[in-house]
């Protein structure tokens, strides 16, 4: 029988949870630091991996925003996707969802339909070169205002990628409340169009949050959602109607959600029947990465390897693949499940 972490290595991975700015290695970020020189990001790798120790979670989004200053032209965004494939491929990941908050590369200028192109380019490349599948979610980010919303559904709507999937909302849960009725707008049309509803909730704010994506986004996944424990009519909901929840568990603690590791809902949602996947987020941010992520809960809360595989099932059985290529996925994993 080979070790936990051969079985990990081993294990075929699919990815729901990655923000494109977020999964820019520390190579790829001084990369596009010394492209566009002038910024308050580090060009330097010491200093870099510094900028990336995070108070709470408005400092985290400081930073965030400040690498996303970096992305300024349709090149930028395919790098971004170029890097974040590669850092998957070597993981076995076969499947990766990621999240482009559009809105912020139109507000410096960059046409959508250039951005789509971009976009388009790197996740051909990503198949071609390391056989790994790549969908896109755009989201919404209220932290920009209700111009980001009607820009987000223009793109989505007028222009999209041809991987699009999702229709997302992220950024500080709490500034969503003064743009509710835009937000709800915006995702009844998204849904009308054929994209499923994939929106953050439950990260920083409580169980009320989750119901609004629930009840009024029709959401077909939530990002995160570890506050839905704080109501038990809500985790009965969720545990009924097996809405995945994409939890990120170093990002938890990265971004002082939790504690730290050992305080993480994680062992809690798993065990009141809820569907669970793991993911990365932000991961060079993090210093993780999607097989550190299946290694931390391992290592932590004794999850074996049949508990491990399933969560791993469950990532390919909650994500935007069609039905013929979720079981082959799922075939592959099951193989190497057998093979312990």
């Amino acid at each position: 029988m080979t070790t936990i972490d051969a079985f990990i290595a081993a294990l075929p991975k699919a990815e729901l949870h990655l923000h494109l700015v977020g999964s820019a290695s520390v190579p790829t970020v001084l990369e596009l630091s010394r492209r566009h020189p002038g910024s308050r990001v580090p060009s330097h790798e010491e200093e870099l991996r510094s900028f990336y120790t995070f108070r709470d979670f408005p400092h985290f989004a400081e930073v965030y925003e400040a690498v996303n200053s970096l992305v300024r032209e349709p090149e930028d965004v395919a790098t971004l996707v170029d890097g974040a494939a590669a850092d998957l491929a070597v993981q076995n990941a076969r499947y990766v969802e990621i999240t482009v908050t559009a809105a912020s590369h139109q507000r410096v200028g960059m046409p959508m339909r250039e951005i789509t192109e971009a976009l388009d380019i790197a996740a051909a490349r990503a198949e071609h070169e390391h056989g790994l599948r790549v969908n896109y979610i755009f989201d919404i980010a209220p932290d920009f205002g209700i111009e980001a919303v009607r820009g987000t559904l223009d793109h989505a709507l007028q222009e999209p990628p041809a991987n699009l999937v999702g229709f997302g909302l992220a950024g500080t849960e709490q500034k969503r409340a003064p743009l509710r009725d835009e937000i709800r707008d915006a995702f009844r049309a998204a849904r009308a169009a054929g994209l499923r509803s994939l929106p953050h909730a439950g990260e920083m704010s409580g169980p009320e949050t989750i119901w609004e994506v629930v009840e009024h986004l029709g959401a077909e996944r939530v990002g995160h959602g570890i506050r839905c424990l704080g109501d038990p009519r809500l985790v009965a909901h969720l545990r009924e109607t097996q809405i995945p929840l994409e939890v990120c568990p170093t990002s938890n603690v990265c971004t002082q959600q939790v504690p730290d590791i050992a305080a993480h809902p994680l062992p809690r949602l798993l065990e009141e029947g809820l569907f669970v996947t793991i993911n990365t987020d932000d991961p060079p941010m993090f210093a993780t990465n999607l097989t550190k992520e299946y290694k931390v809960v391992a290592d932590t809360f004794g999850l074996g390897r049949e508990q491990l595989a399933e969560l791993a099932r469950n990532a390919v059985r909650a994500s935007s693949l069609d039905e013929q290529e979720r079981k082959a996925l799922i075939a592959e994993i099951d193989q190497v499940a057998a093979e312990g």
